[in-house]
């Protein structure tokens, strides 16, 4: 199987790295409105479905009853990058909700970013639970399984009932049937589904624009979750990180995974948009979107700006002497936004 080149990099004019990929955009009506590639290609969400795993949680009244922050349930659908205002904000956390740190399944872990990692190492501190970028979505599975009366034993488990209704919820968002969705293993230990990259736009889609929802109190539970994740954004990554920064926009709804996944949506636009860098690569997704946003002339030129801030097309060395460029590869069939 062959993939379109989304980006090339150059050093001293000439070829040194290629890195294929797929797109797909769909409009308010559920089609394709621009692609590359074979948009019914399954992809694992990975992280990107951080938002949908944390719909249960929003479903109930978990934040009101514990007293939660709206700061602080931001980390529900977090990566979280281990700076210490994310850390203190899962410290207060533990400190609120019916959960222990070690009934957290995801590994023991460093700080994701480098300054607090290397402090955390100079402290001569272990690594912990909380430090995994994923401990807000498994405190939140944790949380919903004590409101809801699931056993808390294995609920990292496909076949428990907490991850089944996830997947139930997954079915809704994509318009899918449940016996369509593959589930794999993600990083932290819970399930991991794939779904076409189509699908995958729609769902973000439907987080962009809830009125698309048919269940009423899926479509509650995504207003509040969006707006925290909007409002709260660097609880999401952190500075300077590609999530953080689009969901500085009240108008975009981002969240990114592992292994080159990136999903977002334009909510004025009523666009949602997936895409999936065949080699794994997390650098080129600002050069990506940015394009992707040129190309459809949206209009928040200042957004583009600062994508094309956190990944310059131009390569530099290890002296800050530029070597090389960037330059993006592809065409999103002509689409533009009206």
């Amino acid at each position: 199987m062959t993939y379109d080149i989304l980006i090339k990099e150059y050093r001293a004019n000439m070829l040194e790295n290629t890195h294929t990929g797929i797109i797909c955009g769909v409009d308010d009506q559920l089609q394709t409105a621009f692609h590359v590639g074979d948009t019914e290609q399954y992809v694992f969400l990975r992280s990107a479905a951080k938002p949908i795993q944390a719909i249960p949680v929003f479903m109930t009244n978990i934040i009101e009853k514990y007293q939660l922050t709206e700061h602080e349930s931001a980390l529900f659908m977090a990566s979280h990058r281990g700076e210490s205002y994310q850390v203190d904000a899962l410290e207060s956390m533990l400190s609120k909700l019916p959960v222990k740190e070690e009934e957290l399944f995801c590994a023991p872990s460093y700080p994701l970013n480098k300054s607090p990692q290397q402090q955390v190492i100079r402290e001569g501190k272990v690594k912990r639970k909380l430090y995994h970028n994923c401990a807000g979505k498994h405190m939140g599975f944790i949380t919903v399984c004590r409101e809801l009366g699931y056993s808390v034993d294995e609920y990292w488990k496909p076949e428990h009932p907490l991850q089944q209704q996830i997947l139930h919820i997954l079915a809704e968002l994509s318009n899918m049937a449940v016996g369509q969705i593959k589930i794999g293993i993600d990083g932290c230990g819970v399930p991991v589904f794939a779904i076409p990259l189509k699908n995958m736009a729609i769902c973000f889609l439907k987080l962009g624009c809830p009125d698309l929802i048919e269940d009423i109190e899926i479509r509650k539970a995504v207003v509040k979750l969006t707006a925290a994740m909007n409002r709260h954004n660097n609880m999401i990554a952190s500075e300077n990180f590609i999530c953080s920064t689009l969901l500085q926009s009240s108008n975009i709804v981002a969240k990114g995974g592992a292994q080159g996944v990136y999903c977002f949506a334009l909510k004025e636009e009523r666009i949602g948009i997936a895409l999936k860098v065949m080699n794994g690569s997390e650098d080129v997704w600002p050069n990506i979107i940015a394009s992707i946003l040129e190309q459809i002339n949206y209009k928040d030129k200042n957004m583009i700006q600062y994508l094309k801030e956190l990944r310059p097309p131009f390569i530099k060395n290890d002296a800050g002497d530029i070597v090389g460029h960037i330059e993006d590869s592809f065409v999103v069939n002509q689409f533009k936004l009206i």
